[in-house]
């Protein structure tokens, strides 16, 4: 089947600069984080990524380790880059990322120059590329000098294995380090991508400071892994990620206090217009305090659809934000 993308697709989708870079990056972005591996449906990954696409969202988030088996996300991609998208090479942003375990040994994680190195080419081989657009370390390294890491980070992007870098999973003082070491060397971080959601601001203290920095933010997890959906109000679905791979929401995070605030937040997104999940991303992506880009999965063409309809929304008055404050505590 030939693919002829949307000539429409660049109409809808509004695109933020990242920090003090020549870059732009969509409002969404797809990640490749769940249902782009080995055993998910070949034919629906395709129709996910096509249709993505479609809609203008030009980002495409994975890293080494996504799957299940680690790297069968981006061998799925390079898959239907190799043929669908390949004519849209350069209209598109791939990132990967390094540092979680990926292979058994003491160079299969973390962030020595050695894992990096290793990582990316591994990377470039299974997505067919020849270089990605941003190469993020995944996390910090709390045994490896910072220095080191940052400094692969650097002859990376002098490579050209990689166009920009970035860093995830940070502090804030280590934020400022990273950063200050990559100036140092003329390579600038370019994006911190961090968890964050209505329901987990706890990286907000990073966000506030990127811009100091020349820097731009990126969200992963902005739907709170499917709480701020809305599907779990009323009880646990047979199906859902929570039963199926309790690794990254178990049972314990969903109870009454947080139910509770999502059923209110849920009457606040009626009165706007919205679902619960799209005044999430609204929220995420707020004028004030917010971020870039938000990093959305999904098992379905009709949930990215859905999704970035958020956009079409407006920004929060001053008293939608104290209540949401209100309900969140």
């Amino acid at each position: 089947m030939s693919y002829t993308a949307q000539e429409t697709r660049y109409e809808t989708m509004p695109y933020r600069r990242c920090g003090r870079s020549g870059l732009k990056l969509p409002q969404m972005s797809l990640g490749l984080w769940h249902n782009f591996g080995a055993q998910a449906d070949a034919e629906n990954a395709r129709a996910m990524l096509l249709g993505a696409f479609d809609l203008g969202i030009t980002h495409f988030d994975i890293a080494n380790n996504y799957g299940p088996p680690e790297g069968s996300a981006e061998i799925t991609f390079g898959k239907i880059l190799k043929s669908d998208l390949g004519p849209y090479r350069d209209e598109m942003i791939v990132s990967t990322k390094a540092g979680y375990y990926m292979w058994p040994g003491p160079y299969g994680e973390w962030g020595s120059r050695k894992q990096l190195m290793a990582s990316l080419d591994q990377s470039l081989l299974r997505t067919g590329l020849d270089y990605v657009d941003i190469f993020y370390h995944h996390r910090p390294d709390p045994e490896t000098p910072l220095e080191e890491t940052m400094q692969a980070l650097v002859d990376i992007v002098h490579s050209g294995k990689a166009l920009y870098v970035g860093i995830s999973n940070y502090n804030p003082e280590d934020t400022r380090r990273a950063a200050a070491l990559l100036a140092e060397k003329g390579v600038p971080c370019l994006l911190h991508q961090m968890r964050y959601s209505m329901l987990d601001r706890g990286n907000q203290a990073v966000i506030d400071i990127l811009p100091k920095l020349g820097m731009g933010s990126i969200a992963f997890s902005p739907l709170a892994q499917g709480l701020l959906t809305g599907k779990y109000n009323h009880g646990i679905p047979a199906d859902s990620r929570v039963v199926t791979d309790g690794r990254f929401l178990n049972k314990d995070r969903i109870h009454e206090e947080q139910l509770d605030k999502v059923r209110k937040l849920e009457e606040v997104a009626r009165r706007r217009g919205q679902s619960i999940a799209q005044m999430a991303l609204t929220w995420a992506l707020r004028e004030q305090g917010g971020v870039t880009s938000v990093i959305i999965g999904a098992s379905r063409l009709a949930q990215i659809e859905e999704n970035c309809k958020a956009l079409e929304q407006p920004d929060f008055t001053g008293d939608e934000l104290r209540e949401i404050d209100a309900i969140l505590g």
